[in-house]
């Protein structure tokens, strides 16, 4: 297989999605777009909105002419309910119904093992804004082919106020960090299986930064930073690190998860 045929899921509503066009100068679902086909440029990639009921009905129609499916991040929070989120978990629980390959982001992530009968919450050690620092990939993420070639401990784009605090049945822990446990996660959750990672292989610091910098006012009222210069020192940490890092290893995951599709 030579011609990998994807879908993305967009993570964002309407609203959220104007203000990641703004920041990070595309949305969340164009942002892998563009990354999947750097990566893979023969690729076909078709991008849904699980709150248009006209996408889902037409998308699982034809999941099985699909090699993989990518559940983007997303500025949502699963403990507000709402009929737009609802959406999302039916969309991919109807999804595990059939043998899918899903990468799945953040929110991703978040929505997965949700439908698959985990829980999400609030994080308790805080949140990830921007960054996340010495992420370590334990044994059996060792042996998972989503994380080959990459170093056992890293740090990575992320972004993210809630956290997996409990996994599917079955799931296997694959990295952690000191804000989240759930990191890097693999599971199979009827005739599917999902790779879900919590941090951004997909995104590049500069647009952390700018996200991190609209959502100012809302971080400093919530007290992740003790004041705004604490804020604009956090931003230039990110900045230092962001001399550090490079294309290869901040993809390797969505490189290896394109790389399995071809074999599997």
């Amino acid at each position: 297989m030579t011609n990998l045929n994807i879908l993305i899921v967009e993570g964002n509503d309407p609203k959220n999605n104007e203000f990641f066009v703004k920041a990070a100068k595309a949305s969340c679902s164009e942002n892998l777009k563009n990354l999947v086909l750097k990566l893979e440029p023969s690729s076909k990639v078709k991008i849904i909105n699980p709150a248009k009921d006209n996408d889902t009905k037409t998308a699982l129609e034809n999941i099985k002419n699909y090699d993989g499916l990518i559940f983007t991040g997303g500025a949502m929070r699963l403990n507000d309910m709402s009929d737009e989120i609802k959406k999302h978990l039916n969309f991919a629980s109807n999804c595990f119904k059939y043998e899918c390959k899903i990468l799945a982001i953040c929110w991703g992530l978040q929505v997965c093992c949700a439908a698959a009968g985990g829980k999400v919450a609030p994080g308790k050690n805080g949140a990830h804004i921007g960054i996340a620092t010495d992420i370590e990939i334990n044994d059996e993420g060792k042996k998972n082919p989503i994380y080959k070639d990459k170093k056992s401990k890293f740090t990575s784009p992320a972004f993210n106020y809630d956290e997996v605090c409990e996994i599917p049945d079955g799931a296997t822990l694959l990295s952690s960090d000191k804000v989240n446990k759930v990191m890097g996660l693999h599971f199979k959750q009827e005739k599917s299986e999902i790779w879900g990672l919590q941090y951004h292989p997909d995104y590049e610091y500069w647009q952390m930064i700018n996200l991190s910098i609209g959502r100012k006012d809302r971080i400093l009222q919530n007290n992740h930073f003790d004041n705004e210069n604490d804020f604009q020192n956090h931003l230039n940490y990110i900045k230092e690190e962001e001399k550090k890092l490079d294309f290869e290893n901040r993809t390797f995951e969505i490189r290896n998860w394109l790389n399995y599709l071809k074999v599997a």
